[in-house]
């Protein structure tokens, strides 16, 4: 692959921006929509999304495996083009249910198999997405770009996806996400530059043991364990933000302005990651942006009612440092398959395992982080102590434990060199 210009990093990147758009509102206002439309409990709604996150999730590398053995036919281009109607047909049909009346058990029969479309479109896009750009280069200068890239227009998506949900509603989000999946997809299918085929092709194994194929690689079971955990850190606030700003700050008017802050800084700190990647390398930059988060996200435990300015603090300082969660970790997978000698011929099973562990981490935040806080007292909407106090200590302190736990995998971990 010839050097990248920086119109080959738009052209490829920009399809990001449309997937964020779908992964905001799914992950953060889901339960949230479901809970006041309906009045499905916390209970049901954490188990129906741990139902549907595992489903999910164990199909990613089912995914990535036919991606391997078909792409060359076909290229990526191909499965972009089949998620297209999936994503579309599935993120409307979720947001904007029957007007009539539907019972408890209609609305989560609903909920339940709008989700399972959304979820099928989204991961063929994102495994297919991820995979053309590991493919691309295995430069360091390179692949810490590409990657920062790709995530600086998701973090543009899920701003655009925060702004317009809170200022106009879910028919303006929706209309947006449409009109955004057409273009950037066109440009990514007919400009966007296209990996190399393989000419040596290695052997792969069949069925379940190709699935577990990327675990027979030390360095991938290692980032593999240090993205899992650091992953669980950063989707349980996710899963608890609306809760947070409404129940505990009394600031549920904000939550946009505060999710917008968040992911601006997050844009912003982009090239400051790219820079320290190359001076220092992906893995010590990592763990410099996971102490970093930790040092910034701790004081949010001892926030109360009214405490704007210094939960919009919170956001600014960790989100400058979720660039570093978002950029260098596939980079470093990218160079991991390329160092195996499987690149051009192998990202499908890694990135297939790679969704399937982002998955079960939103999974578990949600499926045992919601009836978990419902089990010690809290319940939406109200205001007493015991349930608020739950509620800080599962937002802010459990993710603070786990992001140090993280760093501390990531210092052992043997991925300096790659």
């Amino acid at each position: 692959m010839k050097k990248l210009t920086s119109f080959s990093y738009l052209s490829y990147g920009l399809f990001g921006l449309p997937l964020a758009l779908v992964a905001l509102p799914i992950y953060v206002y889901v339960p949230q929509f479901y809970a006041e439309r309906f009045g499905l409990s916390l209970t049901l709604i954490g188990a129906t999304l741990l139902a549907a996150r595992i489903f999910d999730a164990f199909i990613d590398p089912l995914i990535g495996l036919w991606i391997d053995r078909s792409r060359n036919d076909h290229g990526y281009g191909r499965f972009i083009l089949i998620a297209l109607p999936l994503l579309a047909l599935g993120f409307v049909a979720l947001f904007h249910p029957p007007a009539l009346a539907l019972s408890v058990r209609q609305a989560l029969a609903w909920f339940l198999c709008t989700l399972l479309l959304v979820y099928a479109g989204f991961s063929l896009a994102m495994i297919a997405h991820q995979s053309w750009g590991a493919a691309l280069t295995q430069a360091l200068s390179e692949r810490s770009r590409l990657t920062a890239t790709r995530e600086a227009f998701g973090l543009l998506g899920v701003i655009l996806a925060a702004s317009l949900t809170g200022w106009l509603g879910f028919d303006w989000l929706s209309g947006i996400f449409i009109f955004t999946l057409i273009v950037s997809a066109a440009i990514l299918l007919c400009l966007a530059p296209k990996p190399v085929n393989s000419l040596h092709p290695v052997a792969t194994h069949s069925g379940f043991s190709a699935m577990l194929e990327p675990f027979r690689n030390r360095r991938f079971r290692w980032l593999f364990a240090v993205f899992i955990v650091s992953g669980i850190a950063a989707a349980i606030p996710a899963t608890l933000f609306l809760f947070f700003t409404k129940d505990q700050l009394q600031l549920a008017q904000y939550a946009g302005q505060f999710l917008v802050l968040y992911f601006v800084a997050a844009a912003c700190s982009m090239p400051l990651w790219v820079v320290l990647a190359r001076r220092f390398g992906e893995a010590r930059s990592w763990l410099i942006g996971m102490l970093l988060s930790a040092a910034a996200f701790i004081w949010a435990y001892g926030l109360s009612a009214g405490d704007a300015l210094p939960f919009g603090i919170i956001c600014v300082l960790s989100g400058l440092t979720l660039g570093a969660d978002l950029a260098l970790p596939p980079a470093l997978l990218a160079a991991i398959i390329g160092q195996a000698g499987y690149s051009g011929q192998r990202e499908g099973a890694y990135f297939g395992v790679w969704n399937w562990a982002t998955k079960m981490n939103l999974a578990l935040a949600a499926g045992i982080a919601l009836p978990l806080l419902e089990l010690l007292g809290y319940v939406p909407g109200t205001f007493n102590n015991d349930g608020t106090q739950a509620l800080s200590v599962g937002y802010a302190l459990l993710p603070c434990l786990l992001k140090l736990a993280a760093a501390g995998l990531l210092l052992r971990a043997p991925l300096r060199d790659v």
